[in-house]
């Protein structure tokens, strides 16, 4: 329930720190699971002191127990170790601490550990965080590769020796964080969101040489997964040695069985990558060359032909069936012509001997009166009418005398 306070009526420090102690003391006792990161075990002491911290968050809370608790686990548990504790919550009003008071310390043994591990697999898997068509392709040759590893570690030597032996010009952008224990996870995740960032890089690998499945926990944790599965860069996990097989491989775009092997993914061989260029060379030359010759073959088909050989022969042969069709045209046209000129001079004849000119030649003549038309009955005209006469040269008046 809320308190009543007012700047005229403030609660003192003391009322504060007694209501939260009231408030964590009705919560019970709870069982936690954390990793182990300080442990003070004082000689003749009869209580032992230990900070219990989350392994995917920056948190921890102090946790006190009797020295008989610990003591059952003191062969198997030690700084590092994963437990879980079930323990009462306690407030230190006087100096405003929250600290947990175990009753049990249980060990999480391997088996258990990797039945979670399995666990998560498999809801990370249901979501779709490791299908195959979310994986990114690696580029061909990376302009700047970021790093993940420990510091002057094995696996950051053979990633970087190895990459540039195989590309000399390969440029790397190193991260150097913790890559086990419980400072790991948050730190490996803000190094690979890092790199993410910066547009320069093309790919991002994560190395760790091999370990205990427990040295490997954290590329196993959800937030670091979900944090790979988020980025827009390509990422390789070089975790381990072949047998090994965190989380990480399975969300990440590309796994590598070591961090040499990583190295040998992502960067291409200067070597191989000139025998391949000198290889299409010949191959293209051979190409080339070929072409060439069948051209060449072909060319020299075709000049081999009697038509290219003697171009104008064809000319020469259709001249002369273009000189007989010229005279035979010329002979049928004239045929054509002297008959129609016959035909002409026939009917000419005719005409003429059928014109009046030809008859008024005989000594014939027509007589028009003057309306023009020709008097054919004589009693057409009358006495004293003048008529025209015309005969073959002109034509002159008449009179009618009866």
């Amino acid at each position: 329930m809320a308190v009543n306070s007012t700047p005229e009526s403030p609660l003192p420090v003391g009322e504060v720190s007694r209501l939260i102690g009231g408030w964590i003391d009705r919560l019970g006792a709870v069982w936690v699971e954390g990793q182990i990161t300080q442990l003070s075990r004082r000689p003749g002491a009869g209580v032992v002191f230990l900070t219990l911290r989350d392994p995917s968050y920056d948190i921890s809370v102090s946790v006190t127990c009797y020295r008989q608790v610990f003591d059952a686990v003191a062969d198997v548990v030690g700084e590092g170790a994963r437990v879980v504790v079930h323990a009462k919550p306690e407030w230190y009003a006087p100096r405003g601490q929250l600290s947990l008071r175990a009753a049990e310390i249980k060990p999480v043994g391997v088996g258990e550990l990797l039945a979670r591990l399995e666990q998560l697999k498999k809801a990370l898997a249901r979501e779709g965080l490791f299908a195959p068509e979310r994986k990114k392709p690696l580029p061909f040759l990376p302009r700047l590769i970021g790093l993940v590893c420990g510091r002057a570690s094995a696996a950051e030597r053979d990633v970087l020796d190895n990459a540039r032996h195989r590309w000399p010009a390969v440029r790397f952008e190193v991260r150097n964080v913790p890559v086990q224990g419980v400072h790991a996870v948050p730190q490996v995740v803000q190094a690979v969101k890092e790199l993410d960032a910066l547009d320069d890089v093309d790919v991002i690998v994560v190395a760790r040489g091999g370990g205990s499945v427990e040295d490997l926990l954290p590329f196993s944790d959800e937030q670091l997964v979900r944090a790979v599965a988020a980025c827009r860069t390509p990422v390789v996990s070089a975790i381990g040695h072949e047998p090994d097989n965190p989380l990480l491989d399975h969300v990440a775009d590309l796994r590598a069985s070591t961090p040499t092997d990583a190295a040998k993914k992502v960067v291409p061989d200067v070597g191989e990558e000139y025998e391949r260029v000198r290889q299409l060379r010949d191959r293209a030359r051979r190409c080339v060359a070929g072409f060439v010759d069948r051209e060449e073959r072909g060319l020299a088909h075709a000049l081999a032909r009697p038509s290219i050989q003697d171009p104008h022969r064809m000319i020469d042969e259709r001249a002369e069936q273009v000189t007989a069709l010229l005279d035979r045209g010329r002979r049928s046209l004239r045929h054509h012509l002297d008959r129609a000129d016959s035909e002409l001079t026939h009917t000419h004849a005719r005409v003429v001997a059928l014109s009046p000119a030809a008859t008024l030649k005989r000594g014939y003549a027509v007589l028009q009166r003057a309306d023009g038309h020709a008097v054919r009955d004589p009693g057409e005209v009358e006495p004293g009418e003048t008529l025209r006469a015309r005969v073959s040269e002109g034509e002159f008046s008449v009179r009618v005398d009866a």
